[in-house]
């Protein structure tokens, strides 16, 4: 499948990633040219949501570092039940408060913060679906993991989603978390575990 054109660090200009099946299948998605902002391939993508397959209908999803919005957009096009994006950068915040009204997506809601930051609170929804895919050697995936588990932010058996670079040790991975699938490609692995009660 072909890969996702991804922002161009020599020109500037904006790429795009599109929606790959569901109701807005084909819709393109600005992918602003942001220090750290690595959209997921069609490919990765692909995989991670025929993993999904059975989940995503009418689930509540917590796409955590959502840059592009690719995630998330994905999950609402293959009719997640509500969507949390959450973002830090104050200008692709915006992009994504824009483009849900462009989608005309009301089940969605953009959190315009630190992701770490956010979840640090005690949770004031549950999950069922989280998906994790932050910048690269950051020390950012596996303390957004433990945040998620310590302040209640999933629901029983919640499957949560995780793309790392593949060196990342998973030893800080909470204790209770199950492995179901794992894949590797490329310098990125990419992981889904169930929450076990």
């Amino acid at each position: 499948m072909k890969q996702a054109k991804t922002a161009s660090s020599k020109t500037g200009q904006p790429g795009f990633v599109r929606i790959i099946s569901g109701q807005w299948r084909g819709r393109r998605l600005p992918v602003a040219d942001v220090a750290g902002l690595r959209p997921t391939t069609d490919r990765v993508k692909e995989t991670l949501f025929n993993w999904l397959m059975h989940d995503i209908s009418d689930s509540a999803v917590l796409d955590c570092f959502s840059g592009s919005g690719s995630l998330g957009f994905e999950a609402l096009s293959r009719y997640a039940g509500f969507v949390t994006l959450i973002e830090k950068d104050p200008a692709q915040a915006r992009r994504l408060h824009a483009l849900l009204a462009t989608f005309q997506a009301s089940q969605a809601e953009v959190i315009a913060n630190d992701c770490l930051r956010y979840l640090a609170q005690p949770a004031n929804r549950q999950y069922q679906i989280v998906l994790i895919d932050p910048p690269f050697r950051q020390n950012l995936a596996l303390p957004c993991c433990q945040l998620l588990e310590q302040h209640g932010w999933l629901s029983d058996n919640a499957l949560i989603y995780l793309e790392t670079e593949k060196e990342l040790p998973l030893s800080g991975v909470p204790a209770n978390w199950k492995l179901l699938k794992e894949k590797v490609a490329g310098q990125l692995a990419y992981r889904l575990w169930l929450k076990s009660t």
